[in-house]
């Protein structure tokens, strides 16, 4: 079975996978096949658990190779300081192609934090309507994840060290520099 975690980014993405890599009978990768495209970008190998915010754009591509087969978590962190951790990376990676790609430039008097919660807004939607006619998902939220990783663990079958798992919870991994 594969397991996709569906989010905006700058929710905990990358620690949930460093939680997955403690399980025995799944791999985990976070972005992993991001520079691939066509049929090869959503080959993943079975049993594997992918975190990847970029597929939030390839939902019809996933539904039609996965469909109601893999198992989905919607990982995500209160909208707001989800996009408060976007306007300080407004220059570069998703944010900055939703700018310039998307947006074609976006609103000239928009501030970095309300293009930054368009982008959130839109995200959680698309995950939202991709969802909503799958048998096999669960929501993860940042605030509450230990308790919710432990559903997903159990969920999936999981197999390792769940306390080691539970201990990334604890370490901030790619965590937004403050603003001064």
């Amino acid at each position: 079975m594969n397991v996709f975690v569906l989010n905006t980014g700058r929710c905990g993405s990358t620690t949930f996978i460093r939680a997955c890599e403690h399980m025995r009978n799944f791999s985990a990768g976070h972005e992993t096949r991001v520079h691939l495209h066509g049929s090869r970008r959503l080959d993943y190998p079975q049993n594997h658990i992918e975190a990847d915010n970029r597929l939030c754009w390839l939902l019809g591509r996933l539904d039609e190779k996965y469909g109601d087969q893999a198992f989905y978590v919607h990982l995500h962190r209160d909208p707001e300081a989800t996009a408060r951790s976007f306007a300080r990376r407004m220059d570069f990676g998703i944010m900055q192609a939703w700018r310039e790609g998307v947006l074609l430039g976006g609103e000239a008097q928009a501030s970095p934090l309300e293009l930054a919660r368009d982008y959130v807004d839109s995200v959680e939607a698309n995950i939202r309507l991709f969802l909503r006619d799958k048998s096999h998902c669960l929501e993860v939220r940042l605030e509450q994840a230990a308790a919710d990783f432990t559903g997903f663990w159990q969920a999936i079958g999981a197999q390792g060290d769940l306390d080691a798992a539970l201990a990334e919870w604890q370490v901030r991994h790619n965590a937004s520099e403050p603003t001064v």
